[in-house]
């Protein structure tokens, strides 16, 4: 009789924040398929009953939980609320992020504001939580941020959005040395051109500023990568998976690049 092997995060229990839809959602599932129990955080519940049934079908447990990422008090009581609600706590994904097009000299403070909010204060309350959430357990635990190709490379149009995907590797790689003595590892994952609503607001934006026809800077992006076609959730999640799987145990402070073959570093 074959022996059966224990699904990669079976017994784990994480928390994934933007969980309602695009590669949040990719994640949460991939997380579950991998065995893991998932704790599903959005800014609304929009989305999220949807996917905690997909995840509950898996036979995985899960919980949602709304929570604006920009609100530090309420990233600590998600993560209090995914700890209770799955009898423990393992991974942090600080996935919530939005995208600012436009030049650099038509940013306004209120813009600015918002996006680093979500983008950066977001990432690091998810952080801090996590690691006193895995302090509180006495127990080691992975924190997995979002950062992006443009935490690699300025992308024109898009100058403040690279700034906070930059800031992500800076906190990333801080708190990978701040926190390794705990057992805590710290990891962020850096895509490319995913076909979610995001891109497709990317797009509309681009249209509206330069006056090409929708669907041609998706176009324009995608012709670029070496692989040949656009990133799905798909792809992303598999990444994240591995980082919060024990084949990524020796691994911190990196920024590992799942773009297809677009940016080299």
């Amino acid at each position: 009789m074959a022996m059966q092997i224990p699904a990669p995060l079976a017994g784990k229990a994480a928390l994934v924040t933007g969980a309602g839809r695009g590669i949040g959602r990719g994640i949460a599932v991939e997380l579950a398929r991998q065995g893991a129990d998932v704790a599903l955080v959005d800014v609304s519940d929009g989305g999220l009953a949807e996917v905690a049934d997909e995840i509950t079908g898996m036979g995985s447990k899960t919980t949602t939980f709304v929570a604006d990422v920009s609100d530090r008090d309420a990233v600590f009581a998600a993560v209090d609320h995914a700890a209770s609600a799955l009898g423990g706590f393992d991974v942090m994904v600080n996935n919530a992020g939005i995208a600012l097009v436009g030049p650099i000299a038509d940013v306004t403070p209120d813009d600015l504001a918002r996006l680093w909010a979500i983008n950066v204060d977001g990432v690091l309350w998810g952080i801090q939580a996590a690691v006193a959430k895995f302090k509180e357990l006495g127990r080691p635990g992975k924190i997995i941020n979002a950062s992006s190709i443009a935490g690699h490379e300025g992308f024109a149009m898009l100058g403040p959005y690279s700034a906070t995907k930059f800031a992500v590797r800076a906190l990333t790689q801080a708190a990978a040395k701040e926190h390794a003595a705990d057992g805590i590892t710290v990891n962020a994952y850096c895509p490319g051109v995913v076909g979610t609503d995001m891109w497709v607001e990317i797009d509309r934006r681009f249209a509206q500023l330069t006056g090409v026809a929708e669907g041609e800077t998706f176009k324009k992006f995608t012709e670029t990568i070496a692989l040949g076609r656009p990133e799905t959730p798909e792809d992303v999640a598999g990444f994240v998976a591995y980082l919060a799987g024990p084949g990524a145990d020796y691994m911190t402070g990196q920024a590992g690049l799942i773009d297809g073959g677009m940016v080299y570093r």
